[in-house]
């Protein structure tokens, strides 16, 4: 078995640090805002037993760990690089599911485009910085979409929404005329 390793990179969200590993830990994306939404993913209930962790997040091959208010990173850090790095040497399960790994887009064919757009383009660079987004509909010209991870809260995900995410979708899809965020 290769040896897991663990770095952590800042990310806009001063209360967020990203946690990545040399290895794949989910396909997509998954936010546990708190403990009780946590029961269904074995690996961030444990992440939970810390007093000082509020939220968890896991995309591709990092898990992103929201920490309370008066603690610092540098008094944690270390304890979560070592509690991660010893949970996925252990193959602790990010969560018990079974479901295919096609990506499937419903909707009208412009909802559709909409929803390629933002897997393709938006989901990838969102996820660099610790977060995801997920389409939530699309009506009289507005797309509404959900920030979560490190996005979810984060000061500078506003300005990212309206001049890049706006922007690039308005260029690729002329239907669309703005998007908004729904609050988590």
């Amino acid at each position: 078995m290769a040896t897991i390793n663990v770095y952590t990179e800042t990310t806009p969200n001063p209360a967020t640090m990203k946690f990545l590993v040399n290895k794949l830990l989910i396909n997509g994306s998954l936010d546990y805002a708190n403990k009780e939404k946590a029961q269904e993913s074995p690996f961030a209930s444990e992440l939970f037993k810390f007093n000082f962790v509020n939220g968890v997040f896991f995309a591709s091959n990092f898990v992103t760990v929201t920490k309370s208010d008066g603690v610092e990173w540098d008094d944690i850090e270390a304890i979560l690089k070592d509690f991660i790095k010893g949970a996925v040497e252990s193959e602790l399960a990010v969560k018990e599911v079974h479901h295919d790994e096609d990506v499937e887009f419903e909707g009208t064919e412009v909802e559709v485009k909409i929803q390629q757009v933002l897997h393709d383009y938006v989901r990838p660079a969102v996820e660099q910085d610790g977060g995801a987004i997920a389409y939530k509909s699309f009506e009289n010209g507005t797309v509404t979409v959900e920030l979560r991870g490190s996005c979810s809260g984060c000061p500078s995900s506003t300005i990212t929404l309206k001049s890049g995410i706006e922007g690039l979708l308005k260029r690729m899809v002329p239907e669309v005329e703005e998007v908004v965020a729904e609050a988590m």
